[in-house]
């Protein structure tokens, strides 16, 4: 009787996006929305009455009350899940202490059909946003135009750009599942890696879509980032 040795099947290359939600944001998400507002009203270059707005990207220690270092709390936390999630395998059953460096937080305010086109981030491993204010499902979904679109977060696959002359037939459904849209929530966080191409949708409502945007480097507790990580190779 002849062996016939089972076949090796890989999943190589994931890419792994955290939804984390805060169960402690209806506590704290209109103070923070407030105190925001304030920040733009005194930001010289904030235009008046501009359906979009971004702060500088100096946030993190520029706002000093509980409300706020309780959310900063949240999305170390929340990244500090994801990205060890991410690097179960390369880190071994053994993870090992690592530190999260915020490398910029900023405040993104939109409406009236204000969006951000596709783009990725720099200067960093993992990136965020978390959303503090938007209209409630139902209504948001409900805009004549935008429909279920409305402000959403839209992630690209790292195939995205490989689609334009590529062959498409029933063989390769993985590739063609090119997009995902996250519909935006208060209270909730997305954790995504930093070359991820993604955009912010067209957004309008009864109120602005809100949002908390930053980029995270990692590094092993020692420093060795390096040895640490080709450790397990």
């Amino acid at each position: 009787m002849t062996h016939t040795p089972s076949p090796t099947l890989s999943d190589l290359w994931p890419t792994v996006v955290g939804v984390h939600e805060w169960s402690d944001a209806p506590a704290n998400n209109e103070t923070l929305v407030r105190v925001l507002n304030v920040l733009r009203a005194q930001d010289p270059h904030a235009v008046p009455g501009s359906a979009f707005y971004v702060s500088p990207d100096d946030l993190l220690n520029r706002i000093r009350i509980p409300e706020w270092q309780a959310l900063i709390r949240f999305i170390v936390a929340g990244v500090s899940k994801t990205v060890g999630h991410a690097n179960r395998t390369s880190w071994g059953s053994e993870r090992p202490g690592f530190q999260l460096a915020l490398r910029g937080l900023w405040c993104q305010m939109s409406n009236g059909g204000a969006h951000h086109d596709i783009h990725t981030h720099g200067n960093c491993s993992w990136s965020g946003v978390y959303c503090l204010q938007v209209d409630p499902e139902a209504q948001r979904e409900a805009h004549p135009v935008f429909g279920a679109r409305n402000g959403v977060t839209r992630l690209y696959g790292p195939y995205t750009a490989l689609l334009g002359g590529a062959h498409s037939d029933f063989g390769n459904a993985y590739l063609q599942d090119s997009s995902r849209d996250i519909a935006p929530r208060a209270g909730q966080l997305v954790v995504f890696p930093s070359w991820l191409a993604h955009q912010a949708l067209p957004y309008a409502g009864a109120q602005d879509r809100v949002i908390i945007s930053f980029n995270v480097s990692v590094h092993a507790e020692g420093g060795d980032d390096q040895t640490r990580a080709y450790a397990s190779a």
